[in-house]
């Protein structure tokens, strides 16, 4: 059904004040979803409107859109789009920081430690003497990354791990805010044979010691990039500090279309928001602001690859990792999560006149609000 806007934030309203562990009933269900689908089409509309003005928009066999030179496009992330998926590797479950748009805002003094000595690779704890073990027993991915949270909290004790992942020829790459980065431990990081490392500016909102230590990389790692959720605060700042962040020769920017859970999503309401295919929930200015960065950066041809990493990549990434896992078809991790739906976040973009419909149509009989649902 063809909701409108105005029977949606009716019902809306109604489905927030409604206790938590209350069901919806099915023609309910029918509605959030009828609303869902009307604001993300609206939403795909405005976002297929701005790629259309890329010139130079193109994609890596329809998994994701870039712009700028192929050959720079990460591995890492051919890795999670064609390959085996993207292994994760964590070890450090300290930060230095405390980001809002972070997955775990306000749970980072409680996220529990893998263990003394302990590495967690694919759900399992392992000693570093039994990788080993692993890569002989399994299939090596094409690719592993680093995360959880803040490597450089204990970088001196990835190397002889990032070693031996180096030895079986399988591309490594770590993701760091980059603000406790020395030119000592990166320099160890390439000699251990780190092949990329990937700095979230908008961490640290695009600090000066982090473009710094982007350009001293380039010195001792293949692949040195640009990773980080695209807000309003990074794309004003990134703009202000364009020349000095591209004179450090980043080889790709990975802008991540921010997606909201428990634990942030509160430092994001007001924000017009929409889901993606009833599972990632983002506010609908970060890919906006992302297809208008790439905009900026086909337009000026700068020398390296700008990557809208969106829902639907992600969504992309899901069903690779499906299909190489032997999964049934149309298998994916893809999904919500919350584990109730936040209906008070789509007040805003419900009530929000500057934001329309494509098209819309009366409820049907039985649909409409004050009327009895069976």
């Amino acid at each position: 059904m063809k909701i409108s806007k105005k029977d949606a934030l009716l019902w809306f309203e109604f489905f927030s004040m409604l206790p938590e562990d209350e069901e919806l009933m099915v023609k309910q269900q029918e509605i959030v979803y009828a609303t869902f689908a009307q604001i993300e089409a609206a939403v795909e509309y405005r976002n297929n409107m701005l790629m259309s003005e890329i010139k130079g928009l193109k994609t890596l066999e329809n998994r994701t859109y870039f712009v700028g030179d192929e050959s720079k496009f990460s591995k890492g992330c051919r890795s999670c789009l064609l390959g085996t998926g993207l292994c994760a590797i964590r070890k450090t479950n300290k930060c230095n920081l405390r980001c809002k748009f972070c997955y775990d805002y306000g749970e980072i003094d409680n996220m529990p430690p893998v263990g003394e000595g302990m590495w967690e690779i694919g759900g399992t704890k392992f000693y570093e003497k039994d990788i080993d073990l692993l890569l002989s027993v399994y299939p090596k991915p094409t690719g592993v990354s680093y995360v959880y949270l803040e490597p450089f909290m204990e970088i001196e004790e990835y190397y002889p791990v990032i070693r031996k992942f180096s030895k079986a020829n399988i591309h490594q790459h770590l993701y760091t805010n980059g603000l406790l980065a020395t030119e000592e431990t990166l320099k160890a990081l390439g000699e251990a044979g780190l092949d990329e490392i990937r700095f979230n500016l908008a961490a640290t909102n695009c600090s000066d010691k982090v473009i710094e230590n982007i350009g001293i990389a380039r010195k001792y790692i293949k692949s040195v990039g640009i990773e980080s959720p695209m807000t309003p605060e990074f794309y004003t700042t990134f703009l202000k500090k364009k020349q000095d962040i591209l004179s450090v020769k980043p080889d790709f920017i990975n802008l991540a279309e921010l997606h909201l859970n428990e634990n942030n999503i509160g430092n994001y309401y007001g924000e017009n928001m929409y889901i993606s295919r009833q599972g990632y929930i983002s506010p609908i200015w970060s890919r906006e602001l992302t297809l208008k960065l790439m905009k900026i950066a086909d337009d000026e041809k700068w020398d390296l690859v700008v990557h809208d990493c969106s829902n639907y990549t992600k969504f992309a990434r899901g069903l690779n990792l499906g299909s190489k896992e032997g999964k049934w078809f149309g298998a994916s991790n893809y999904g919500c999560e919350f584990s109730r739906i936040p209906y008070e976040a789509f007040l805003p973009i419900l009530r929000d006149d500057n934001f329309k419909f494509l098209s819309e149509e009366e409820l049907p009989d039985g649909y409409k609000p004050g009327e009895l649902i069976l």
